[in-house]
This record gives C-alpha cells, sequence and structure tokens, in this order.
C-alpha cells in the first residue's frame, strides 16, 4: 500500500507519498492551479495509482478544488481534523519542529497506522452536494440578516425608538418590506412626523403591501407624531446617514436570502430522499434540506444510528474515571445538524401528537426544555436514520406507539 499525505496552503501545496514501512517515497512542492493538480495526478500514477486501486489521500480539508479533483473515481480522501494531525507530530518529533513538508509526512503516516480510526469523505451525490452548498448559503444568509437586524435595530434605540414602536406589531419587523421603504422615505424621527397619509400610503404600497393599507398608515402616522424624545439636530441627521448605509446591507441581505430560499425549494424537490424527510412531522423544504446538507445521501456514512446522533450532538456523553462519572451534553458536533435539529423538534411538538407526548414525559421526568428537546431530537433522528436506510415515510403510530397509547 502507497499513502499520500497533502499539506494544503492557498497557493502552494507540498505532497508525499510513503509506503506500508513508513520509508518516504516521494515528495513534490505543486502549485495551487491547474499545472499543479497535474503533477499530482501524474505522481501519484507514477507509484501505482489507478482507477480500481487508487492511492489514499490525508489533507486537512474537506472543501475546495484540489478536494474536487482528488474526489474524481474510487479514490478515498480522509479529512484529518488539524487538531488531531498537531498531536500525531508529537509522536515523531519531540523538539516542536515543524515545516510544510513535514505535515505532509506526518498526514501520510496517519493513514498508514491508523486509518482504520478516521472516516473518508462521503461518496454524496452532486445533487446532493449541490443543494448542501445552497441549503447552508441560505442558512447563513439568514443568520447574517438578523445580525444586521439587530444592529439596525440597536441603533434605533439611540434615535428614532418611534420606528421600532411602529414595526413591533409585524412579523420579522425590521426585515419586512414595509419596514425597510418606511426607514428611506423617513430616516428621522423629524422626517417622519411629516410624513403625511398619503405619503405613508405610497411607501407601503411601494413596499408590496395589497391589504390594510389605510389603516395601517393611520396608525404608523400616530405613532411617528407622538411625543419621542429627540437627539440634537446634527447629531440625529448622522445618526440617520448610519442608518441608511446599514439599510442598505440589511435589504441585500434580505435579497440573499429569499434568492437562496428559491433555489432550495427548486433544488431539493428532485432529490430521492426528500419525500422520506418531508414526510416527517415539523420539517419543510428549508429545514429538511439543511438536515440533507448535514448528514448527506450516502446512506453508508454511519455504521447505525447511534454514530449519526453523536454526529448530530443529540446523544450524550459519559465521562467516566475512577469513582467519579458524568453524562452531559455533547459539545463537540456539527453545529449546523444540532441548530436545524433543534428548530425541527420545537416544530414537531406542534405537528406530531407523538412527539408532544414524548416531550411532555421528559419534562415530567425532570428534564429542563432543551434537555427534553434534545432528548425529542435524538429519537427523530434515528427515526430518521430508520426510513432512509429502508426507503420507508414516517408512520406515526409505528414512531411513537406508547406515547400515542398513553395519551389516548
Amino acid at each position: 500500500m502507497i499513502y499520500c499525505g497533502i499539506d494544503w496552503a492557498e497557493r502552494t501545496h507540498d505532497v508525499a507519498l510513503v509506503d506500508d514501512t513508513g520509508e518516504l517515497l516521494a515528495k513534490r512542492h505543486i502549485a495551487d492551479d491547474a499545472a499543479g493538480y497535474k503533477i499530482l495526478i501524474e505522481l501519484l500514477a507514477e507509484y501505482g495509482d489507478t482507477k480500481d486501486n487508487p492511492i489514499p489521500v490525508a489533507i486537512e480539508t474537506s472543501r475546495g478544488l484540489l478536494v474536487a479533483v482528488l474526489r474524481t473515481g474510487k479514490r478515498k480522501v480522509y479529512a484529518i481534523n488539524p487538531m488531531a494531525a498537531a498531536r500525531y507530530r508529537d509522536r515523531h518529533s519531540v523538539s516542536r519542529k515543524k515545516s510544510d513538508p513535514g505535515d505532509a509526512l506526518v498526514l501520510a503516516n496517519i493513514l498508514r497506522t491508523d486509518m482504520h480510526a478516521h472516516r473518508p469523505l462521503p461518496d454524496d451525490s452532486d445533487l446532493g452536494r449541490a443543494i448542501a452548498v445552497l441549503a447552508r448559503a441560505q442558512q447563513d444568509s439568514l443568520w447574517n440578516r438578523q445580525q444586521l437586524a439587530n444592529q439596525l435595530r440597536s441603533l434605533l434605540r439611540e434615535y428614532y425608538p418611534a420606528a421600532l414602536d411602529a414595526f413591533a406589531t409585524w412579523t420579522n419587523g425590521l426585515c419586512r418590506p414595509e419596514a425597510r421603504e418606511l426607514m428611506k422615505a423617513a430616516p428621522t424621527p423629524i422626517r417622519a412626523a411629516r410624513m403625511t397619509s398619503t405619503q405613508l400610503q405610497a411607501a407601503l404600497k411601494r413596499s408590496g403591501r395589497k391589504r390594510g393599507i389605510e389603516a395601517e398608515a393611520d396608525r404608523i402616522r400616530d405613532i411617528f407624531r407622538a411625543d419621542w424624545a429627540h437627539q440634537p439636530l446634527l447629531v440625529e441627521d448622522a445618526l440617520g446617514k448610519q442608518m441608511l448605509a446599514l439599510l442598505v446591507q440589511l435589504e441585500a441581505a434580505c435579497t440573499a436570502a429569499d434568492d437562496l430560499a428559491k433555489a432550495v425549494e427548486e433544488a431539493f424537490p428532485q432529490h430521492p430522499d426528500a419525500e422520506i424527510l418531508l414526510s416527517f412531522p415539523g420539517l419543510g423544504i428549508q429545514l429538511a434540506a439543511r438536515i440533507l446538507a448535514e448528514t448527506g445521501d450516502d446512506h453508508t456514512r454511519f455504521a447505525d444510528a447511534r454514530g449519526l446522533k453523536a454526529y448530530a450532538g443529540a446523544s450524550p456523553i459519559t465521562r467516566a474515571s475512577g469513582k467519579k462519572s458524568s453524562i452531559t451534553r455533547r459539545w463537540v458536533k456539527n453545529d449546523r445538524l444540532n441548530h436545524a435539529g433543534y428548530l425541527w423538534a420545537f416544530a414537531a411538538l406542534r405537528h406530531s401528537p407523538g412527539a408532544g407526548a414524548h416531550y411532555r414525559r421528559r419534562r415530567e421526568h425532570g428534564d429542563w426544555h432543551a434537555a427534553a428537546q434534545r432528548n425529542l431530537f435524538n429519537r427523530m433522528i434515528g427515526q430518521l436514520y430508520h426510513c432512509l436506510q429502508h426507503h420507508k415515510l414516517f408512520d406515526e403510530h409505528t414512531a411513537y406507539p406508547t406515547e400515542l397509547a398513553a395519551a389516548a
């Protein structure tokens, strides 16, 4: 067996090849371009790399063009955690010396000695990987939108509380098109107090609102013309300009979130596992796409449901030493999948009688809300694993026979 280790960087990469005895067979310094990738493939072929028997590769990342080139065919690519690679480095030298060619050699030796303890990158389909890109980007855009909305809210509290009061009754508040259009038309409290009902109605119509325009305009006008504290005039104008600059970023984030959501809605239903995921209570297209993005569509990725539960951070972890033992939640996990699972469990409480009964039983047992919800997610992710492995849709009576009987 030949093993390959690659220490990657932004512009260049170091490659090392070792055999079963740990002897260094070859090393190269390649560029991060098509010519460098060609040199790498030729080097692997020189030492026996074929389509049917490719040389396994260890690298400290799971993304990028270099990884995409290596994943062609049947080659197994192992994404090694950089912290784990740093611990392996101490096995070869106690002087704490470090170099890029040395790191490539360490990665190759990780596969030589402990390949069984590491898992290769999952063999997901191109459609599954494309959905993962869109779902993660849409999730990032939502987080970015919320962050900008929080910054805008904090700024409005300093000089423009009337706007916060006017938009408080709307779902998503500052992120709504009506709120953004009104803030563009009236960036300061003085200009807002001067707006007439006709101007407010025109702003609401420009935002796309269709119903209740007159009543909403009258309500907002009364709020804007109420007695509010004010900053000095020059300071208020400056804060208004700052708000407009922040509003431009918020509009871009809202547009990106909406566009990516539409892209997910177009791509996700085409996946073969979409029907199974959408059969679960509490899962819509966006949330199901996020779960598919993190679990992948390679059904051999996890040996059993316990592995998936640990990966999602749903199952507890036991720490025992001597006479001391403690059971705690997992801190090392897939944060994106764990976040999606929290939303999934919360939504399932209202859409599944069995899930609601299971949650109440855990609360009666003494769990706090987060612990009971995490326990519910742990059960549902196991059910999802079973349904995906056996190509079955979710069935309420099969999933929660005890809870439904107790509730009845």
